[in-house]
């Protein structure tokens, strides 16, 4: 493979312009829209806001790709839409760390400020009294300060341990779950044997998990059992690993806190969702992410490195 006839197609959805070695000819085209066929000979295909119909056809239809791009977090919609054995995925890990880690915390602080219930006040054109005032450090109930907060963050990749020093400079003893246990980047990591128990003593319960077979409403009614009862639960992962029943039932028997969701099981959210009704709770519009940063350097370095017969960064598949 040559520089000369590298052909990298460009998502016209984010304004990129990479580094690419001399002859390399970038494209931009339509992620909305199927890819033209006159660029289906393309050896590079970066992926951002793409249908999943167009990316099956990219799959069946581009004889000559050896990479796809993606610049989201998670891989698996580039997974499951059969690009071929020749094919090498890479993931955007890494491009979201800062900005996920921000929504993240914002949802983790109105939850502990109680800002769900301060809103309710503020549609009902009412003082909440309750929430004014003197209050206790730690009153009976949920937590109202991050002072001492236990907070389990679960699927500790490269966006916890971006937020975990967040949260901890606020005062909470941060732990991460993952596959494996042991310690990363400074914080105790506990895998599923540990979980139980860990969950147990969670004031704030962070889950940042991919989507997978594995992962699949991997906090279910026995997992919202063993956690801390008053405890606080925010998603900014992916909706498929929270069952949303279990999570209703444990909103609405006053077992949790409350909660904060950045993602859902149905995107967008019917209206006739329940979760928008549920006690205690606050929902983003799946806008944590959404604004990859370092794109250029990262579409650049695996181009080069494609070229070179390098190893490529985040390959995934």
């Amino acid at each position: 493979m040559s520089a000369e006839r590298l052909k990298v197609l460009l998502p016209s959805s984010l304004p990129l312009d990479p580094q690419l070695p001399p002859g390399v000819e970038a494209i931009a085209y339509d992620p909305e829209q199927p890819v033209p066929v006159e660029h289906r000979d393309a050896e590079v295909l970066v992926v951002w806001g793409n249908r999943g119909r167009h990316l099956r056809e990219a799959a069946q239809h581009m004889p000559n790709l050896r990479l796809v791009q993606g610049l989201m977090a998670g891989p698996d919609q580039l997974l499951r839409v059969g690009f071929g054995p020749d094919v090498t995925i890479c993931s955007g890990v890494g491009l979201h760390d800062q900005t996920v880690s921000e929504h993240a915390l914002a949802l983790v602080l109105a939850l502990v400020r109680r800002v769900p219930q301060s809103l309710a006040a503020q549609r009902e054109h009412r003082w909440a009294t309750e929430l004014a005032g003197a209050q206790p450090l730690r009153p009976a109930g949920p937590i109202t300060t991050m002072l001492d907060a236990r907070v389990l963050i679960w699927g500790f990749g490269s966006i916890g341990t971006t937020l975990a020093p967040l949260l901890a400079a606020m005062g909470a003893t941060v732990t991460g779950a993952a596959r494996s246990a042991g310690e990363r980047a400074g914080f105790r990591v506990v895998d599923d044997s540990g979980l139980a128990a860990e969950l147990a003593r969670t004031d704030i319960l962070v889950m940042l998990l991919p989507a997978s077979e594995h992962t699949e409403n991997a906090l279910n009614a026995e997992r919202l059992r063993q956690l801390k009862r008053d405890a606080y639960l925010v998603n900014v992962g992916r909706g498929v690993t929270v069952d949303e029943t279990a999570l209703l039932d444990a909103l609405a028997s006053g077992r949790l806190g409350g909660a904060a969701l950045d993602v859902m099981q149905t995107e967008p959210l019917p209206p006739d969702s329940p979760l928008w009704d549920a006690p205690n709770v606050l929902l983003t519009p799946h806008n944590a992410g959404g604004r990859p940063v370092g794109v250029d350097d990262l579409i650049a370095t695996n181009v080069r490195a494609l070229l070179a017969g390098g190893s490529l960064r985040n390959v995934v598949a």
